[in-house]
């Protein structure tokens, strides 16, 4: 072990001509943490590996013990490194020969997860899975790397925007939102053992289905229907009201000009009389 690590660390001096390794994660399984690489294209036979890994707190790179000179195909245990479950580790890989050395490739960064949306109202429901992993036949249940997720909402309409933190499930329900609205939603993970995060491309939904141009049409027939019939019944009232009150004084008219002429009939009786 001495020997390649006095060998690595001349031939740094030297340059770098190896490929690097490529495909580099970490699974976990049962509380079992272990690192998969595969040997970058060309990758000569006599190659070994050696790996670090940092964390959060110290952000000083430490090799680990028993994964300093890996060949082609091994895993590196990782379970006894990762002691502290609430500390995110990253992990790093190089190849080397006697005389030659690649540069670092860090572990897999992890996401975007794949994410489905649909709307429940005055909420949106939010579908999560895992990305499909390549090349890898170990890299078994990601999901038990993820720690939390981060929602980045905004509503399509004027751009307000909130975000937040929830710990990860595959099934997440943004509440209190606006009926009939659009709104996009990105999402980020973080992990266990590795900081890095990509976040997905913005995922669009209604949260209800909002009304259709036809809708919209008839509504707007409607209202201009019952408009229209207002107008027509209050005119028949107003008109209704004038002719009731012409007729009535026409009869009132009548009734006054009958009763002056019989007073006047009955005077004339009544001279005639004495």
């Amino acid at each position: 072990m001495g020997l390649w690590t006095l060998l690595l660390q001349l031939h740094l001096v030297f340059g770098v001509s190896l490929t690097p390794p490529s495909d580099v994660s970490i699974s976990s399984f049962n509380m079992e943490h272990t690192l998969n690489f595969l040997p970058g294209p060309g990758t000569p036979s006599d190659t070994h590996f050696t790996v670090q890994i940092v964390n959060d707190r110290k952000n000083l790179w430490r090799p680990v013990v028993g994964c300093l000179e890996l060949t082609a195909g091994q895993m590196c245990n990782l379970t006894r490194v990762f002691t502290d479950p609430y500390t995110r580790y990253k992990a790093r890989v190089q190849a080397f020969t006697t005389t030659q050395t690649s540069s670092w490739t860090e572990s897999a960064v992890l996401g975007p997860l794949d994410v489905s949306v649909s709307g429940c109202g005055n909420c949106l429901i939010l579908q999560l899975k895992p990305p499909a992993t390549k090349g890898l036949q170990c890299n078994l249940q990601l999901e038990n790397l993820y720690k939390a997720v981060i929602l980045h909402v905004r509503r399509t309409r004027d751009g307000a925007q909130f975000r937040l933190n929830l710990p990860y499930s595959e099934e997440k329900v943004i509440m209190y939102l606006q009926p009939g609205v659009e709104y996009c939603v990105s999402i980020s993970v973080t992990a266990l053992f590795n900081s890095n995060h990509v976040a997905s491309k913005p995922h669009c939904a209604f949260t209800s289905h909002p009304p259709s141009r036809s809708s919209l049409y008839l509504l707007v027939g409607l209202l201009g229907f019952f408009c229209i019939l207002g107008f027509l019944i209050t005119g028949l009232v107003v008109n209704g009201g004038q002719r009731s009150f012409t007729i009535l004084r026409q009869h009132l008219s009548t009734s006054l000009s009958y009763t002056s002429t019989s007073s006047r009939s009955e005077e004339l009786d009544w001279a005639n009389w004495f």
